[in-house]
């Protein structure tokens, strides 16, 4: 597959002033006006459009499927778009990614950014086209979100070195680990799983996070990688928020990193408890499809690009 090889990757133009990104809704409809959003990307120098999926409605979606796939397109087909915010996630994304044609990102490379179900438009560019993508704060969660998170974002965009130090976990695994970055919500992962989205995972840095899942669930969809020999040769695996865990009335009995644990035990590459980024107020933004460097010690884990 294209992510295969670093000499693949095609980095998309970092941002700078004046440029023009767009908004759209590829999933679920917005509860109130993106005005947070475009007042942050404005401060920032950018001119912001949006799609007409930010205002459309359609049961839970931000218009119907064609409606959703053609606001999509469009700003994909457009060459002074730079960047595309996906607004929000929820559920929707898998309903027109067989819809919209990727191709025109080949010739004119942007960012996508977003997270949760914007999982599955990152695994599918990245998987195709081999295109980096930003997973990080999306435009419903501006309002919420921390000022850091919004700064790593910004960073992300425009080029600035990405850097980060982390408090360790006491179930960490202990090593150092270099490939490019994969991955993003666990239940998507599992939804492509087989499918023209999914990635080649041989030698990649995996990343996951997922909200308001039952512990069993998390540990059925773990497993699932692992019988789908996902996570064997992995040069390393972050673990991000899992926000909102449910249990059942019987506990599941064991932890989160447990049943992470359990599963990988058999491996040896790093494994990173807590990276915060997920359904999280401190979102902090990951260029999935570029190289990574994971160290994980005793007291301190860095990742860096």
């Amino acid at each position: 597959m294209p992510t295969s090889g670093l000499s693949d990757i095609l980095i998309p133009p970092y941002l700078k002033k004046g440029d023009k990104v767009a908004i759209t809704c590829p999933a679920k409809k917005l509860p109130f006006p993106m005005t947070d959003a475009v007042n942050l990307l404005t401060t920032w120098g950018l001119e912001v459009v949006l799609g007409d999926t930010v205002n459309a409605s359609y049961h839970q979606f931000a218009g119907d499927d064609d409606l959703r796939a053609n606001d999509l397109q469009k700003f994909i087909n457009d060459d002074s778009i730079k960047a595309i915010f996906a607004a929000r996630g929820g559920y929707g994304t898998i309903r027109i990614v067989d819809k919209v044609d990727f191709s025109p990102l080949a010739q004119n490379p942007k960012w996508l950014i977003g997270f949760s179900d914007i999982t599955l438009l990152h695994a599918h560019l990245l998987a195709n086209l081999a295109l980096p993508c930003i997973h990080g704060q999306m435009p419903l969660n501006i309002p919420d979100a921390s000022a850091y998170s919004l700064e790593t974002l910004r960073m992300a965009l425009f080029g600035d070195p990405l850097a980060y130090q982390i408090e360790p976990n006491s179930l960490n695994r202990l090593g150092d680990g270099e490939g490019i970055l994969i991955g993003g919500n666990l239940s998507l992962l599992i939804a492509i799983n087989g499918s023209v989205s999914d990635m080649d995972y041989a030698g990649k840095v995996l990343f996951l996070e997922d909200v308001g899942e039952y512990l069993y669930a998390v540990d059925r969809m773990l497993r699932s990688l692992k019988r789908a020999n996902k996570l064997k040769d992995l040069a390393g695996l972050i673990i991000g928020g899992f926000t909102d865990l449910k249990d059942n009335e019987i506990p599941f009995g064991q932890t989160l990193p447990q049943m992470v644990m359990d599963v990988v035990g058999d491996y040896s590459y790093p494994v990173c408890f807590d990276f915060p980024a997920g359904h999280l107020p401190n979102n902090c933004s990951l260029v999935l499809g570029k190289k990574i460097k994971l160290s994980v010690k005793t007291q301190q884990v860095n990742i860096s690009y």
